[in-house]
């Protein structure tokens, strides 16, 4: 049986001893989770948010727990932002291995009543936010390689009862990030970095907990384990997603919904 990367079996697999990972909306939900899981895989944790009010809580706590961060405010759909906060990353780590582009937005509303603006905000944050994160990251990664993880959702793979939610502009967004991880990965792959999706299906989080809240014993019903997504649900697929156990994987998807879009 082959050895990991560091010739330490398995375990050097999931390591990210050494590397630096770079999370946005990294100051609570599921980015505050994924960059916590990236750190204790010994990861330094560069994160970002459009507002302080959680950022500078958030990364305390992971100093707190012995681990190296850096956190600013940034707001992914305006490029000078984005420029600034991925230079003042890497000026203090020296490198980026994984960029997980978790930041975004929604607006719930039925398409026929969807306010143009709207639309626009979703698409900007979620899709072009992505695509200019992963632009400037992947310029510091040419010659040396790395990850880049692009946070999709289960609505970007299938439509959703609109008596539980509407909100198309985020499924839009949504899809739109998965063709761009397939389109990036084919280009970028010369380069040596890989770029995947992860698409989380109903998860605790701030952004859900309303939908949970009025129609959660439907959704359970559309799971087939019965439950919704846990944090060590995700802890283990960015780890796996931003280490070298997913080396040879790019230009994929991974589902993490309990089964929901095999029904």
């Amino acid at each position: 049986m082959s050895e990991g990367p560091e010739g330490n079996g398995l375990p050097a697999l999931f390591s990210l001893a050494g590397k630096v990972a770079v999370v946005t909306g990294g100051s609570r939900g599921l980015g505050k989770e994924m960059a916590l899981a990236l750190a204790r895989a010994g990861a330094g944790v560069a994160i970002s948010a459009r507002r302080e009010q959680w950022l500078t809580p958030t990364a305390e706590e992971l100093r707190a727990a012995g681990h190296e961060c850096f956190a600013a405010t940034c707001d992914v759909s305006k490029e000078e932002e984005v420029g600034r906060f991925v230079g003042d990353a890497v000026e203090r780590f020296g490198q980026v291995d994984v960029l997980v582009n978790n930041a975004g937005i929604s607006w719930g509303a039925a398409a026929l009543e969807m306010p143009a603006e709207r639309w626009r905000q979703v698409m900007e944050t979620n899709a072009t936010g992505t695509f200019l994160m992963s632009q400037t990251v992947a310029k510091h990664m040419v010659g040396r390689g790395g990850k880049i993880v692009n946070v999709s959702s289960i609505m970007g793979l299938r439509g959703t009862p609109p008596s539980v939610l509407s909100a198309a502009a985020y499924s839009a967004s949504k899809g739109a990030l998965i063709a761009l991880t397939r389109a990036l990965a084919v280009e970028w792959a010369a380069h040596g970095i890989t770029v995947n999706a992860l698409a989380p299906g109903f998860f605790p989080t701030r952004l859900s907990e309303g939908v949970i809240e009025h129609h959660g014993a439907e959704l359970l019903e559309r799971i087939p384990l019965r439950r919704f997504g846990s944090e060590a649900d995700i802890h283990g697929a960015i780890v796996f997603l931003g280490s070298a156990a997913s080396d040879y994987m790019t230009g994929q998807v991974l589902v993490l919904d309990g089964g929901s879009t095999a029904l």
